[in-house]
């Protein structure tokens, strides 16, 4: 049996490549993909070779998979042909796994191309977590692409008050104020600074991944706030002022990377990627997080270069990208 999955043969080129799907062994299942989220900022930068993001090619990207399960192992307990299922796996029609790396979709209801976005809502959580975000505590999100949107959600939902979402993008403004926002602000405008220090955030979200930014961040970080690193930097910073930036305000830097999780037990701000997966799931199925203004575009998958090639040129109207395989 055949199926399809995309490749990255070399830098900067994508293709779809036909594969033997494997044979399903006895504590195995077999997924055939519904849809796939593409993850912009990371999967771009290593589909160009940028700084912090030099990948091995050829490449199978995407960690953001809905699928149904279609054949079981005689050994497999707990999962039955037909459920539906989310996975990191990548953009891929078929693939063969452990069912320890799948979450069941509990709620048959549950829209496939809004439950795609679970892993990318579990890695902005974990980053909101470290923050430690108190009640009624102001927050600001640099950056309003979908790892921010999902983060700016969280905080919220943390109990942060007022939550900023920063962007020099106007339409990725009016998107934040869609799903919640409650104050946006450009940064080129001339009263930013202004409203930015009446705000005094005590938490920063720095969810751009460029390297400029962690500057943006300091700045606008209010007394002895914390300033979490969220978004994966692709270059170096420089020209950091520690002393009048870190050491005068007070601030506390946190480093929020999605590789920095517990492997086996949840703690509290500390959870495994299988709990927050579990715990965004049902966010998402609640209503609790609203993914559907993200989605900028569906398509089938065998048109993913198109995206790509887009994502490649950065085109700010491109946000949430789902492929759909059958």
């Amino acid at each position: 049996m055949k199926g399809n999955r995309v490749v990255w043969p070399e830098r900067a080129k994508v293709a779809i490549e036909t594969f033997e799907i494997p044979a399903v062994g006895d504590n195995e299942v077999l997924v055939e993909t519904e849809c796939t989220l593409i993850s912009p900022g990371t999967e771009r930068a290593f589909l160009l070779g940028l700084p912090n993001a030099q990948g091995r090619y050829p490449s199978r990207p995407g960690y953001s998979n809905v699928g149904k399960v279609v054949e079981v192992g005689k050994s497999v307990e707990g999962l039955k042909v037909g459920e539906r299922v989310a996975s990191a796996f990548g953009h891929t029609s078929h693939f063969v796994t452990s069912p320890q790396r799948l979450l069941r979709i509990e709620d048959a209801t549950a829209k496939s191309e809004e439950a795609v976005f679970f892993n990318l809502a579990a890695i902005a959580l974990q980053g909101v977590r470290k923050a430690k975000i108190e009640l009624g505590e102001p927050a600001l999100v640099l950056g309003q692409g979908l790892i921010g949107l999902l983060a700016m959600q969280l905080a919220k939902l943390n109990g942060a008050l007022p939550v900023v979402g920063v962007d020099p993008i106007d339409s990725r403004l009016q998107l934040a104020k869609t799903v919640g926002a409650d104050i946006t602000l450009n940064p080129k405008a001339d009263n930013f600074d202004r409203l930015v220090s009446e705000i005094s955030p005590r938490v920063v979200i720095e969810a751009t991944g460029h390297p400029e930014a962690i500057n943006s961040a300091l700045h606008v970080a209010g007394w002895c706030a914390r300033v979490v690193l969220l978004a994966s930097t692709r270059g170096e910073t420089e020209h950091v002022n520690f002393y009048r930036d870190v050491h005068k305000k007070g601030l506390i830097l946190i480093g929020a990377h999605n590789s920095v999780r517990p492997n086996q037990e949840s703690s509290p701000n500390f959870w495994t990627s299988r709990d927050d997966g579990a715990l965004t799931l049902r966010l998402l199925t609640a209503g609790r997080l609203l993914v559907s203004p993200l989605i900028s575009h569906r398509m089938p998958a065998s048109e993913a270069a198109k995206a790509y090639e887009q994502l490649m040129q950065w085109d700010a109207n491109l946000l949430g990208v789902v492929l759909r395989w059958r």
